[in-house]
């Protein structure tokens, strides 16, 4: 077995990945400022530091445990976030993954998997990796896509093995509701309240929503899998789902009868419809997607009342 480490470990998509490297005996090793994650959900088993990708004293640390592969989950998340604090954005997103790169390099780490997002493809009618005419349009976006493109130099240049991966509107249990937070778990807990829910458009807009087991199998299939260095898959179900079916589903299965109120879209939000083309993952990895999302929200709506 491995041993791991993972930026950016304590928020949703690191916890959950934690769990399963660990069930599958690998050993753990995780960095986080705790900006947003919760180091009360992380397994006791993982050899924990606390502080930021910026701060070459902590990553001394971390990488002098010499990790075999590393994971860099580790952002200033997402786009909300970046339109209001677009310095800190490029900081933690741009300088933190340059220091993150050249810190996995002269220490030989075997293998680095970016998280990226899909934002970087701006308003697509279809996502697919091989489109290089992009469009990002929120700061965030910017960032992420410019963290591609230091992963595809260092891999060229430098001779690292780093490989991105595109995520797709990650949910599922463990993603806690906030102020730039994702829909699902702020809906549950509007939800949950007996409070309207706010849909800012008219609803038929559409994402792909991917359930985090899903998503977890994923990231593993690129990680352990042999992938060419520089590339890019996206991660999602190839399938897409209006913002208003998802807050009924949320409504259904959180008994919640208030009604759904509609706000003009954020003066920042141009994408209007997200759905990602998987056949590369497919074939390349054999990555199949199995929770469909009536499902996924049921589970994640279950999760939300028994733990908040």
């Amino acid at each position: 077995m491995s041993k791991i480490l993972i930026t950016g470990g304590c928020g949703f998509l690191g916890t959950n990945l934690v769990n399963r490297l660990l069930q599958d005996g690998h050993k753990v090793i995780v960095i986080d400022d705790l900006s947003s994650g919760y180091k009360k959900n992380l397994n006791n088993d993982v050899k924990f530091f606390e502080g930021s990708i910026e701060n070459d004293d902590v990553l001394s640390e971390c990488f002098n445990l010499k990790p075999e592969y590393l994971v860099h989950l580790a952002a200033l998340f997402a786009n909300q976030n970046s339109v209001d604090h677009p310095s800190k954005d490029l900081s933690v997103n741009g300088f933190g993954t340059i220091k993150i790169l050249e810190w996995a390099k002269n220490k030989g780490v075997k293998k680095v998997l970016y998280a990226s997002s899909s934002c970087v493809y701006g308003n697509k009618s279809m996502m697919v990796e091989s489109d290089n005419d992009l469009y990002p349009d929120t700061p965030y976006a910017i960032t992420k896509l410019l963290g591609e493109n230091y992963a595809k130099f260092w891999s060229s240049h430098h001779k690292l093995d780093v490989v991105s991966v595109r995520l797709f509107n990650v949910y599922g249990p463990g993603d806690f509701p906030g102020l730039y937070r994702s829909v699902v778990p702020n809906f549950i807990k509007l939800a949950l309240q007996g409070k309207p829910l706010t849909i800012t458009g008219s609803g038929n807009e559409t994402r792909d929503f991917c359930y985090i087991d899903d998503t977890i199998n994923g990231i593993c299939k690129v990680l352990f899998n042999k992938t060419i260095p520089g590339d890019v898959y996206n991660i999602a179900t190839g399938k897409k789902t209006t913002i208003l079916e998802i807050a009924n589903i949320i409504n259904n299965y959180c008994n919640n009868s208030s009604k759904i109120v509609f706000e003009n879209l954020r003066e920042w939000d141009s994408v209007h419809h997200r759905q990602a083309n998987i056949d590369k993952i497919s074939s390349h990895l054999g990555f199949t997607p199995s929770i469909e999302v009536d499902l996924g929200i049921k589970m994640t709506c279950d999760w939300f009342k028994k733990n908040t």
